[in-house]
């Protein structure tokens, strides 16, 4: 896989309290990912840009929020997918070391 397509597959991970917790207890990392990658490309992407090895990956699409607008009408915040990267033991991804 080349690297433009590793780069357009992760959009950037995920920060939540959901996911700050898991990634406490479970080895676990949290990306936005492309709505059209795959498991297997997920994985490659991930082992390629960070250097780690990837046990399992987990994906769920996250439909859009319907919101109010300020004139009242109603709008669907776009749907994207998010994957939960479980990594192997002795491995991690830290990112405040990036930035």
């Amino acid at each position: 896989m080349n690297q433009e397509r590793m780069l357009t597959i992760v959009l950037g991970p995920h920060v939540s309290e959901k996911s700050s917790i898991i990634s406490e207890m479970n080895n676990q990392v949290t990306f936005k990912v492309a709505r059209d990658a795959t498991k297997p490309e997920i994985k490659k992407a991930i082992e390629g840009l960070f250097n780690v090895e990837v046990k399992e990956v987990q994906v769920l699409n996250v439909k859009g929020k319907r919101k109010r607008t300020a004139k009242g009408k109603m709008r669907t915040r776009v749907s994207w997918k998010k994957a939960y990267i479980r990594l192997e033991q002795g491995h991690e991804i830290d990112f405040a070391e990036m930035g």
